[in-house]
């Protein structure tokens, strides 16, 4: 079974960076390799519906979904070491959240209920 493992999550100041990461494994042992998987990111702030911020798919076209982090947050991953990131800059309190990665099979989509895989998730805490 696929697992994607997230991590890189922490406390940062207002206007702070993090790099967030996605590891991946397992996707061989059902005869996939990972590259034909489109990896999201999403968060989840308390009280709020998960949502979905970007995915990026095998050949690295990116879909971004979130207007609110357009020009601060960008996705990118690196097929031979099965990992993808999400790198947030000039971060805000309202980004305080817990952040997900999800796979799906061959197509980017913002739908939360189409995912084959998730993670289970990595918490940002903006604060100062």
């Amino acid at each position: 079974q696929p697992q994607l493992v997230e991590s890189g999550g922490g406390l940062v100041q207002p206007g702070g960076s993090l790099r967030l990461s996605c590891a991946a494994s397992g996707f061989t042992a059902i005869g996939f390799t990972f590259d034909v998987y489109t990896l999201s990111w999403f968060r989840q702030a308390p009280g709020k519906e998960r949502e979905a911020l970007s995915c990026i798919r095998g050949e690295d076209i990116v879909t971004n979904y979130a207007g609110s982090v357009k020009g601060r947050f960008t996705i990118s991953r690196d097929n031979s070491k099965n990992t993808v990131y999400l790198q947030l800059n000039d971060l805000k309190p309202e980004g305080t959240a817990v952040y997900y990665c999800a796979a799906r099979f061959r197509r980017c989509s913002h739908n939360v209920n189409d995912k084959n895989y998730w993670g289970e998730g990595t918490l940002v805490t903006v604060s100062s």
